[in-house]
C-alpha cells in the first residue's frame, strides 16, 4: 500500500516569516505552488501560506456597524474581528499572515488517511513530519497523480 513516504515531494519550497509579500507572490508564480511550508530560523515547520491568504490580504476591509442609542454607542460586530481584518489588510510579511498550526501526516500514512486529512480540515497541502521535522510534503495533486500512473 502507497503512504505518504512514497509520493511526497522531497525537495520543498518554503518561505520563513520574514519573507515579504511580494517575494512571496514571486514564488508562487514561478513555482506554480498554491501553498508552502512557513519555516522558522531553525528549519522548524511553523505554520502554511497560501495563494488564497495573500489574495483575501487585498479584499476590501469590512467596517463594523455603529448604532447610537440615547447618547450610548454599540458596534455590531466583534472589535477583535475588525482588528484582525486590519491586521491581515495592512500585512508586509508572511508572518503576518500565514496560518499557524498547520495539519501534518507521518511518513507512514496511506493514501486514504492522506485524503482524509486533506477533506476533513480543507487544505491542499500537508507537510509530511517524522521525528519534529519536516522531511516533504504531499500536495492534493501528488494523490490525483497515482490515479494516472
Amino acid at each position: 500500500m502507497l503512504t505518504a513516504l512514497d509520493i511526497m515531494s522531497k525537495e520543498v519550497v518554503s518561505v520563513t516569516r520574514e519573507t515579504c509579500l511580494k517575494e512571496l507572490a514571486r514564488k508562487f508564480v514561478e513555482t506554480r505552488f498554491s501553498n508552502l511550508p512557513v519555516l522558522d530560523d531553525a528549519g522548524n515547520l511553523v505554520g502554511i501560506i497560501s495563494e488564497t491568504d495573500l489574495v483575501e490580504q487585498q479584499k476590501p476591509l469590512h467596517i463594523p456597524t455603529v448604532m447610537t442609542i440615547f447618547d450610548w454607542v454599540f458596534t455590531l460586530g466583534s472589535e477583535k474581528d475588525f482588528k484582525e481584518q486590519v491586521d491581515r489588510v495592512t500585512a508586509a510579511t508572511v508572518g503576518e499572515l500565514y496560518r499557524k498550526d498547520p495539519v501534518t501526516c507521518s511518513p507512514d500514512a496511506t493514501i486514504r488517511e492522506l485524503a482524509g486529512l486533506m477533506s476533513q480540515h480543507n487544505v491542499h497541502l500537508l507537510p509530511v513530519v517524522d521525528a519534529g521535522k519536516m522531511v516533504g510534503v504531499v500536495a492534493r495533486l501528488d494523490l490525483i497523480r497515482i490515479m494516472v500512473d
